[in-house]
């Protein structure tokens, strides 16, 4: 089963967290940015108390009208950017052209040690001001405090379009480093496809092994795959080893007993007949479905379905000379992915069977077919017999039933084309044929390519 994209997971894994670091990030540069400009802000407001502080000592008087600043800013109304004096009683003495109309309220702090005290406030406009109030005692003009104040305002719409842009920025850099992050994940996946395609030749017959250099995550997964080939290998040939071994192990004994009780006339010597006859017939039937498996096991075969079916063709016309045999195989017939010895085996008890109950012709074809996404070799045998009924095709498809059963000398006939056609995930369909006989449809893996 197929279970999703390793690619797609880690291009939206990484997607997911490059989207949650640059908002973070975004939002850290825009807080980064604010407290900057709250420094420079402080910075300038504490600038703006010493020119006071000492056109004041120049006066000689808080109270002056030459005490001033030269920023228009301190002029305009409601600008948000006011200075005002107290005396050492509280009282206002002195303040901005900017102040007319407004009024300030007193921050909430104490002074530091170099008495001076910040803080947020807001004037009677409801814009929120960064304040900055300083303690100063002059000689022969005493003590008196100064506050300016700044627009945040101003501050915080600098700070939301560094944001905005930031973020922009941001996206752009996300959108490159997500690509990246795409195409290195399907560069460091490729190798894995490298190995698909290896173990894919294997399989089409194209190499022995799976060959190539691999990084040293995949290589173990490379030489357990030929492990496990060899391994198969070796099996298979224990498995026919033992197969011939039981063969003739079981052949002596029989015939012995046959050949005694072939000349014994009584009950039991026909009994012993019987039955010995019966046991070479099962043993021949699983010995030969023992080597089927065995040889079907074997990886990497592919056959020449054209040449087979051609073959086939001219042996039955030559055996079969009272019918008219027709081969009809497309150019465009893939090759077999499995043992030519099987596809003659199949091929040919299907043909032998058409021959049996045809009364004039046989029909052979072969041709390409995609079925559920995969390219098929379709071989399709047809005669002008009398044909099977809808029950009788469903009983001959059964497993177990045997067409040999119904017409002596096909050996195993359909029954090995049936588990042929298993072993090699194909499918095996009777029908009625437009000759007006049997038609029978064979469904068989296609290779890759024929041998170059």
């Amino acid at each position: 089963m197929r279970k999703g994209s390793i690619a797609f997971r880690l291009f939206w894994l990484s997607a997911g967290w490059l989207i949650v670091t640059l908002v973070a990030t975004a939002f850290l540069l825009s807080e980064l940015y604010s407290q900057a400009l709250i420094r420079d802000l402080n910075e300038t407001l504490e600038f703006h108390i010493a020119t006071l502080a000492g056109r004041t000592f120049e006066a000689q008087s808080p109270s002056s009208d030459a005490i001033g600043i030269e920023d228009p800013r301190f002029s305009r109304p409601t600008s948000g950017w006011y200075w005002q004096i107290h005396d050492d009683q509280g009282r206002v003495v002195n303040f901005s052209t900017s102040l007319l109309g407004t009024v300030l309220t007193d921050l909430d702090t104490g002074f530091d040690t170099a008495n001076t005290r910040s803080g947020v406030i807001e004037d009677t406009n409801g814009q929120r001001l960064q304040a900055v109030e300083r303690l100063v005692t002059l000689a022969d003009i005493g003590r008196f405090s100064i506050m300016v104040t700044g627009n945040l305002t101003d501050l915080d719409e600098r700070t939301e379009a560094f944001r905005e842009q930031a973020i922009i920025v941001l996206a752009v850099v996300g959108l490159i480093l997500a690509a990246m992050s795409a195409m290195i994940a399907r560069f460091a996946l490729r190798q894995i496809e490298r190995l698909r395609e290896a173990v894919e030749a294997v399989r089409e017959g194209d190499a022995p092994t799976v060959a190539g250099e691999f990084p040293q995550e995949i290589a173990p997964l490379a030489e357990e795959v030929n492990e496990l080939l060899r391994s198969n290998t070796q099996i298979i040939e224990r498995a026919r080893s033992q197969v011939g071994n039981l063969a003739h192990g079981l052949k002596t004994p029989l015939a012995v007993l046959r050949n005694e009780a072939d000349g014994d006339k009584s009950a039991l010597g026909q009994t012993v007949m019987i039955e010995t006859t019966n046991m070479s017939k099962i043993v021949a039937t699983y010995l030969d479905r023992a080597r089927l498996s065995a040889r079907t096991s074997v990886v990497g075969k592919r056959a020449d379905t054209a040449m087979v079916l051609d073959r086939l063709g001219r042996v039955m016309a030559k055996l079969h000379k009272e019918h008219d045999m027709g081969v009809s195989v497309a150019e465009t017939t893939p090759w077999f992915r499995g043992d030519e010895a099987d596809l003659e085996e199949m091929a040919g008890n299907l043909l032998e069977n058409a021959c049996k109950w045809a009364r004039s012709a046989i029909r052979l074809s072969a041709a390409e077919i995609v079925r559920d996404g995969n390219r098929q070799v379709h071989i399709v045998v047809e005669d002008d017999g009398p044909g099977l009924s809808a029950e009788e095709t469903e009983k001959v498809l059964r497993r177990g039933v045997r067409l040999d059963e119904k017409t002596p000398g096909s050996g195993l006939g359909l029954d090995i084309v049936k588990e042929l056609v298993d072993v090699y995930g194909g499918d095996l369909t009777m029908a009625g044929s437009e000759m007006g006989g049997l038609k029978v449809e064979l469904f068989l893996p296609a290779a890759r390519s024929g041998r170059a």
